[in-house]
């Protein structure tokens, strides 16, 4: 069991994680897709000045890149959560299997604002899945499972059609859309480049695009130009550490690659209307309770 969600090609497939602390917002950076499922407790995902909430029985997913997470245990007990990852080459190759093999026919109709141009989604999980991931976890118990890599991709492909077989959905619309192998490239370079000192010319080269190209396949994939994108990000990061480190601001700064304090004071005050100072100070005499609610927004004045 682990307590990092940072994902790699050496890691396992399946993973259990368990925190049997609060340990306040966690940035966490995924190289690969994942699907997972909360057994207990309580994880928020922080989205800008939106935060989502996934409970105990839930079905989520998470995209490659910078997730803002933070997980509550329940009752005294461990929050406690399985992943499964995956690459595109996992996913085309099992769901050639299941057509091949099964004659499985995969469609997927669905768009929602729930799901269009986000990195996370999240849904109660239906029965089948619940007892999919109920079964995985007593796999899990038993340390020979860790190394096997044949019963992973058995479970893997298990889930992959209990979703892909189910009714067009938010989870279902994001799997299938991870089968492209180069979305995943250029999402990869972009998210390993938030915070290098880089220009768009050189991430142009990196991704084999002309600058135009580039500039054209980024809006597509990130709905703003590039620079805007990528200060947004680093502000965002920069809000992370404010309220859960001690660091000062001008180490925030440049921690998130901002060339200057100056800089970086005045490009914060643009996006939230106050400075990193005030920012800090409010969240410290305001901290949010968790809410009930699936999603809600999240003031300035009170957290991420």
């Amino acid at each position: 069991m682990k307590n990092s969600m940072n994902s790699s090609a050496q890691q396992p497939m399946i993973v259990k994680y368990v925190e049997t602390l609060h340990t306040g917002i966690q940035s966490q950076t995924l190289s690969r897709y994942a699907i997972g499922y909360i057994l207990r407790g309580t994880m928020y995902v922080y989205d800008g000045d939106k935060r989502r909430k996934f409970t105990r029985g839930d079905i989520f997913y998470l995209g490659i890149g910078h997730h803002y997470i933070e997980h509550f245990p329940e009752n005294g007990q461990p929050f406690e959560q399985i992943l499964i990852y995956y690459t595109p080459s996992d996913l085309q190759r099992i769901l050639l299997h299941l057509n091949i093999t099964y004659g499985l026919n995969i469609s997927n109709s669905h768009s929602c604002e729930n799901c269009n141009n986000r990195m996370h989604v999240v849904m109660p999980a239906w029965n089948t899945v619940r007892n999919f991931f109920s079964n995985i976890n007593n796999y899990l118990r038993e340390e020979d499972f860790h190394h096997d890599e044949t019963a992973e991709n058995i479970k893997m492909t298990e889930l992959i059609y209990l979703i892909a077989s189910h009714e067009d959905c938010c989870i279902k619309s994001k799997l299938l859309s991870n089968v492209d192998a180069a979305k995943e490239n250029f999402e990869q370079i972009v998210y390993d480049h938030i915070f290098k000192d880089i220009s768009i010319e050189e991430l142009s080269r990196l991704t084999n695009r002309s600058l135009t190209s580039f500039k054209k396949e980024f809006r597509r994939h990130f709905q703003m130009p590039p620079h805007k994108w990528y200060i947004r990000q680093r502000l965002m990061h920069s809000r992370l550490l404010l309220i859960s480190t001690s660091k000062s601001v001008s180490e925030i700064g440049n921690e998130c690659t901002f060339p200057n304090t100056s800089h970086f004071i005045k490009l914060f005050k643009k996006e939230y209307q106050m400075t990193p100072a005030t920012y800090r100070n409010r969240h410290l005499h305001n901290l949010a309770a968790p809410q009930e609610s699936r999603e809600e927004a999240v003031p300035v004045r009170e957290a991420l």
